[in-house]
C-alpha cells in the first residue's frame, strides 16, 4: 500500500499534467478534490494555474482563477490583461524579468497573449529578456502582429531552436502560418 504523500503528489502530478491542456479533466478533478487547486508538483515544482500559463490554455487558467488561484504576471501577460500587467510593474518594475514555470520569461507569455502592448509595457520597464523563445510563442500562437514586434524589438536569431530543435519557420509551416513563415523567411529564416 502506498503512503498518502505519494498519493497526494501522483493526484498533483495528474492535476497539473492535464492543466496543460485538459479543462475537462481539470474540473472533474478540482470538484472531486479541492484541495488541488494550488497544490504544486513535485516533479515539474509548477501549480496547475502555472501549467496552463506556460502553455497558453487561457480556459484553463480563467477556470481556475474563477476558483481562488493566484494571478502573477505571467499569467496576466498570457491572458492579455494589459491592464493588470501594468499595475504589477507599477508595484515593482523588476517584474519586467519575471520567470514563469520552467524559467520561461514574462516575454513569452506576451507573446502567447499576441498583445503588443503588454511587449510595449514590458520593453519600457527594460523586461526583453527571452525574445528569441518569445517568438516560438508567438509562432505557436499564430500571432503575426507579436512576430513583426519581436523582429523588429531586436531579435538576434530567427533560428533560434526549441526544445524539440526546430526553428520559428518549422513550426510556421507545420502549422499553415504561411505569412508568418514570409516574415520568418525574409528574415533568414531557415527551415529545420
Amino acid at each position: 500500500m502506498r503512503e498518502m504523500t505519494e498519493l497526494d503528489q501522483e493526484l498533483v502530478a495528474q492535476f497539473v499534467g492535464n492543466a496543460h491542456g485538459n479543462l475537462d479533466a481539470v474540473k472533474e478533478m478540482l470538484r472531486e478534490h479541492p484541495e488541488l487547486l494550488n497544490a504544486v508538483g513535485q516533479e515539474a515544482n509548477e501549480t496547475a494555474i502555472q501549467a496552463s500559463t506556460q502553455t497558453g490554455q487561457r480556459d484553463i487558467a480563467e477556470f481556475l482563477i474563477s476558483h481562488g488561484a493566484p494571478v502573477d504576471i505571467c499569467t496576466a501577460a498570457m491572458l492579455g490583461d494589459e491592464t493588470r500587467v501594468a499595475e504589477f510593474l507599477k508595484q515593482d518594475a523588476s517584474l519586467a524579468h519575471a520567470k514563469g514555470s520552467h524559467e520561461y520569461p514574462v516575454l513569452y507569455h506576451a507573446a502567447l497573449s499576441g498583445n503588443t502592448r503588454i511587449a510595449d509595457l514590458l520593453k519600457q520597464y527594460g523586461g526583453t529578456d527571452g525574445k528569441e523563445f518569445a517568438l516560438h510563442a508567438a509562432v505557436l500562437s499564430g500571432n503575426p502582429e507579436m512576430v513583426t514586434w519581436l523582429l523588429a524589438n531586436g531579435v538576434s536569431d530567427v533560428n533560434y531552436p526549441n526544445y524539440e530543435n526546430k526553428t520559428p519557420l518549422t513550426i510556421a509551416l507545420e502549422r499553415g502560418y504561411f505569412d508568418i513563415a514570409d516574415m520568418l523567411q525574409s528574415e533568414g529564416g531557415l527551415e529545420l
